[in-house]
């Protein structure tokens, strides 16, 4: 089974690399903006009309919350125009979709976990271009899946273009004494490597009922077990990898920041446990795991 990996360069797509190895049913191909750009879809096109591609799971996206307020038209080529030229151009091919989107498109308001069918209400341009780029692929094919993702985060701190949380706080760690984080928005961080394994579990399960016309069948929400504050999840890096850095907690309205962030961005995964089998550990158990691979340098 050939399998497409855009955004091959980012958290997920570098994680899908890291299993590879261990996945020998799958051709896992490659690709980042320089090899594939998604933003072209006659680029797109004849690079599927040259392979024969499976599945294309779709990794690749604007991700710098804060710069996209005003790098609008960046953010919107790639989290809009690239995830609809890659469902037109799976649709032309018969292609299979798994697009992955963020709890950013969601206000923050709710008081418990955000259900797939709850109203999206984006705060910021990252939110509301994701968002978009969500209706893109539900209007251009039948036969694509979204998974949402909260706080992801991954062993990748020593490559360049992978920004992830805790390669963060390892940094600050060596620049200062303490650091204030954050403490009243609520998520689940999300380790990419769980993220990765629950993919692979939505491929083998894949069936007929995937594709359907509902964006209620089509859009699945994915994280770790478990909530958390920022300031918690900073405090459990400084535990697990024992490192000398205070963390102090600090409210919202202490940290301004161009894009506004949603106070609840904690998912439910009921829904995808149920459709797929996947496997929901807990955020604390995956954290300690991600930091031994660190440690360890792999």
């Amino acid at each position: 089974m050939n399998v497409l990996i855009t955004g091959a360069s980012g958290q997920l797509g570098n994680e899908f690399k890291f299993i590879s190895g261990i996945y020998k049913d799958y051709n896992f191909i490659f690709n980042d903006k320089d090899t594939l750009d998604i933003t072209k879809v006659d680029e797109v096109r004849d690079f599927l009309n040259k392979n024969k591609i499976d599945f294309i799971i779709n990794t690749a996206a604007y991700t710098a919350v804060d710069e996209a307020e005003k790098e609008y038209q960046l953010a919107q080529e790639v989290n809009v125009n690239g995830p609809k030229n890659l469902a037109i151009i799976s649709k032309e091919f018969g292609t299979k979709l798994i697009h992955i989107s963020t709890n950013y498109v969601f206000d923050g308001e709710k008081s418990g976990p955000y259900l797939e069918e709850d109203e999206t209400d984006p705060l910021s341009v990252y939110g509301r271009t994701k968002r978009e780029g969500e209706k893109e692929v539900l209007n251009n094919t039948d036969n694509a899946v979204i998974i949402r993702l909260s706080w992801l985060y991954s062993r990748w701190v020593n490559l360049e273009y992978c920004k992830n949380f805790i390669k963060t706080i390892l940094k600050s760690a060596k620049q200062r004494k303490e650091l204030n984080i954050v403490s009243d928005q609520l998520g689940t961080p999300v380790y990419a490597g769980d993220a990765a394994e629950a993919i692979i579990d939505i491929i083998n399960n894949w069936d007929s009922k995937s594709k359907v016309k509902s964006e209620g069948n089509r859009v699945f929400h994915y994280s770790n077990s478990g909530v958390s504050s920022w300031y918690d999840f900073a405090e459990a890096i400084v535990e697990y990898a024992g490192i000398d850095l205070k963390i102090n907690p600090i409210e919202t309205k202490d940290y301004p920041v161009p894009a506004k962030r949603p106070k609840n961005g904690i998912l439910s995964v009921s829904k995808i446990k149920k459709r797929f089998n996947v496997k929901v550990p807990y955020w604390r158990d995956s954290l300690k795991v991600c930091l031994k691979l660190i440690a360890e340098n792999k």
